[in-house]
C-alpha cells in the first residue's frame, strides 16, 4: 500500500475539535434550559427534542469528514506481485553502538556520524541489498539483508547507545553475527563494512576478520572520531550535566584506534577508510562496489498500484446525504428506534 498525499492525515485532528466544541455545547445548552424552565416544562414545550439525534448526527458528520480526508491522502494499493531481475552486492553494516560512540570529537557525535555515513552510502546505491547490526559488548541484529532502502533508514534512525545492555567494544561479535547474514545459496559479492572509533575491547577481531574473508566476506572498516580523543558526555534533555569517569575519578579519554581498524581491513581483503569527510567515505565505497562482480538475484515487488480514493469520497458522499436527508427532518424511523427512551 502506497499513501499519496499523507500531509491531510493531518486533517483528522479536527475531528476531536469538533467532538469538544459539541460536548461544551451540550453542557451549555443544558445549563440555559434549567434557567428557562424545569424539566416537565421543558419537554412540553419542545416534545421532539432529541440527545440521541444530536449525537448521531455529529458522528455522521465526523465519519463523512475522516473519509473525505482519507480520500485526499488518496491511498493506493498494488494489484499485482512481480518478480524482477537484480544485479548488486549484498552489503552488511555493523555500526558501533557502544557509550564511546557518544565523544563529540567529532559533530555532532560520533554515532551520529557513523549514521549520517551510511545513509549517504544508501542513497548512493542501486540494486544492492543492504543489512543492518549494532554492536557494543555484544552485536544485535537490527535489519536483515533487504532492497528497501526505505526501512534501512529508518531502522538505521532509531539506533542509539541504550539499545544494548552489554557495554563494551566487541568487533569480533559484530562479525560472527555478520556471517550468519549471507545466504550460502547465493553466490553475491559480500561485503561487511564496520564503522566504529575502533575501541576494541576482545583481541579475536583480527582472527575473526581472517575467517570471514575465508568464506568471501570483504571487511571494509570507516573510523571515526579523533585520535587525539575527548571526553564522554554524560546528558540529560540535551544538556552536559558530567563526563564518564573512571574507577579513580579521572575523566575517561576515548581515542580513534585507526590501526585495530586497519588490521581487521587488511585480515580480510578490505580497506580502512577515515570517515571524517563524508563525501569521501561514499566516494571511496562507490569505487569499491563498481569494481566488484555484479551476481543477479530476484527480488518480488508490488507493482501497477490503483488508487483508493474514490471508495472514501463515496462513503463521505453517503454520510453527507445521510445527514441532510434524513438527520435535519424529523424522521419516523428514529421515532421507532428511541434508543435512549426519549420522545422524539
Amino acid at each position: 500500500m502506497q499513501l499519496e498525499e499523507k500531509i491531510w492525515f493531518w486533517a483528522l485532528g479536527i475531528i476531536p475539535v469538533i467532538m469538544l466544541f459539541f460536548l461544551v455545547l451540550q453542557v451549555w445548552k443544558q445549563k440555559a434550559q434549567k434557567r428557562f424552565a424545569d424539566k416537565k416544562l421543558l419537554k412540553r414545550l419542545s416534545p421532539n427534542q432529541s440527545l440521541f439525534k444530536s449525537i448521531l448526527k455529529i458522528v455522521v458528520l465526523s465519519l463523512a469528514f475522516a473519509c473525505l480526508a482519507i480520500a485526499l491522502v488518496n491511498p493506493k494499493i498494488g494489484t499485482k506481485l512481480e518478480t524482477v531481475k537484480r544485479e548488486g552486492v549484498d552489503i552488511v553494516f555493523a555500526i558501533d553502538v557502544s557509550k564511546s560512540m557518544l565523544a563529540e570529537d567529532i559533530a555532532p557525535n560520533r554515532l551520529e556520524k557513523s549514521k549520517q555515513l551510511v545513509t549517504q552510502i544508501i542513497n548512493n546505491l542501486a540494486s544492492d541489498r543492504v543489512g543492518i547490526i549494532a554492536y557494543a559488548g555484544k552485536a544485535f541484529p537490527q535489519l536483515p539483508i533487504t532492497t528497501d532502502y526505505a526501512s534501512a533508514k529508518m531502522f538505521l534512525s532509531s539506533m542509539n547507545t541504550d539499545m544494548l545492555s552489554s557495554q563494551g567494544t566487541a568487533i569480533n561479535e559484530a562479525i560472527k553475527l555478520a556471517k550468519t547474514y549471507f545466504d550460502d545459496e547465493e553466490q553475491t559479492n559480500r561485503v561487511l563494512i564496520i564503522i566504529s572509533d575502533g575501541e576494541d575491547h576482545s583481541e579475536e577481531a583480527a582472527a575473526v576478520a581472517e575467517e570471514a574473508n575465508e568464506e568471501g566476506i570483504r571487511i571494509f572498516t570507516i573510523g571515526v572520531g579523533d585520535v587525539k580523543g575527548g571526553p564522554i558526555p554524560e546528558k540529560r534533555n540535551g544538556i552536559v550535566l558530567n563526563y564518564k569517569k573512571d574507577s579513580q575519578g579521572e575523566t575517561v579519554i576515548t581515542r580513534l584506534n585507526e590501526e585495530t581498524l586497519k588490521g581487521i581491513a587488511e585480515e580480510a581483503n578490505g580497506a580502512y577508510i577515515n570517515g571524517k569527510n563524508t563525501t569521501n567515505v561514499v566516494e571511496n565505497i562507490r569505487e569499491i562496489l563498481n569494481k566488484m562482480d555484479k551476481t543477479e538475484f530476484e527480488a518480488k515487488q508490488f507493482a501497477e498500484f490503483k488508487d483508493q480514493f474514490q471508495w472514501f469520497l463515496g462513503f463521505g458522499i453517503f454520510f453527507l446525504l445521510l445527514d441532510i436527508f434524513l438527520l435535519e427532518r424529523k424522521t419516523e424511523w428514529l421515532k421507532k428506534l428511541n434508543l435512549f427512551n426519549e420522545n422524539l
